[in-house]
């Protein structure tokens, strides 16, 4: 029974990329208020071993010999991966199957860990995210276990850079309101001088987000907050999301038709379709974007809770 791998998901990030997900649903060192997995559940900082190398590898094996064209096998999913003691066992054993490149998706609060640093060193790409550096902008926006304090995360990240030689993508998300201002906005600016990522991916919310009054910022603003940011080392980018199937190599017709027959019937929430489509939210999301862009799927807010169903 497949638990751990999901896709060939089509990112916005990483183009077709199979997903490897080695934590339990929610379980995280940040609660933040923009996840489009929901609240997290089991708020820790401790590390432990949730799923072993020979698992991972017995169920991925078979999804290596039937997709040919991937670009990334990615650590990702409900939770935070580097909380997996075994993760740079697994990323070694996956290194020895395929040539494919290994992505890391990591909030990065553990990067101050010579453990945590020392388990991502075999990894091709490292994706990951700082929000805030003033400590109540991150209580805010990113909610943290009470042993995180964010000028050890910032300077675990530089020190990780530091031993680190592949490619580092540093994304920042911004809520409106919240980190958008000028001095916080200077704030990360100082910070990622130090960190030296090779890109800066600024992102925003374009899903629904753990908790209510969580509001976007429009690309716009994005895009010149980005100009601001241009004698940065690091190339700045704002992250858009796939607007049609054709940018999406990996688009399944198969799927696309399961969510609009299943939703036909009655609308659902995203946890629905998960149950009935066996598979994860993160990959479901891929298609409902594209479908509500092409006006196939509509998003309809009853109760605090969120349906999706077909617009004819």
């Amino acid at each position: 029974m497949i638990k751990h791998i999901f896709g060939p998901v089509p990112s916005r990030r990483l183009g077709i990329s199979l997903g490897v997900d080695i934590i339990p649903f929610k379980t995280c060192t940040l609660d933040c208020i923009y996840c489009e997995c929901g609240g997290t559940t089991n708020l820790t900082a401790a590390r432990s071993s949730f799923v072993d190398a020979g698992t991972i590898i017995e169920e991925l094996k078979p999804f290596l010999a039937q997709h040919q064209t991937l670009e990334y096998i990615t650590f990702s999913g409900s939770g935070e991966p580097t909380l997996n003691k075994d993760l740079k066992d697994i990323i070694a054993a996956i290194k020895k199957i395929t040539l494919v490149p290994v992505a890391v998706l990591t909030n990065g609060t553990l990067l101050y860990l010579p453990e945590v640093r020392e388990s991502l060193l075999q990894a091709d790409l490292i994706l990951p995210s700082l929000d805030a550096v003033s400590p109540p902008v991150f209580a805010r926006i990113n909610q943290p276990h009470q042993d995180l304090e964010i000028g050890a995360v910032i300077e675990g990240m530089v020190k990780f850079r530091e031993q680190y030689k592949g490619d580092i993508r540093l994304e920042v998300f911004i809520v409106s309101g919240i980190n958008d201002g000028s001095a916080e906005l200077k704030k990360l600016y100082e910070a990622i001088k130090k960190i030296k990522p090779d890109r800066v991916q600024l992102n925003s919310l374009d899903r629904p987000p753990a908790y209510d009054h969580v509001e976007p910022l429009d690309t716009g603003r994005l895009e010149k907050i980005a100009a601001g940011w241009q004698d940065l080392p690091a190339r700045v980018e704002v992250i858009k999301r796939a607007g049609k199937r054709r940018e999406i190599a990996s688009f399944s017709r198969n799927l696309e038709n399961n969510i609009l027959n299943t939703i036909d019937r009655r609308p659902l929430t995203i946890e629905d379709l998960e149950e009935l489509t066996g598979k994860k939210r993160i990959e479901l999301y891929k298609y409902i974007d594209i479908l509500e862009r092409e006006k196939k799927v509509i998003a309809k807010i009853v109760k605090d809770k969120i349906f999706y169903a077909p617009t004819s």
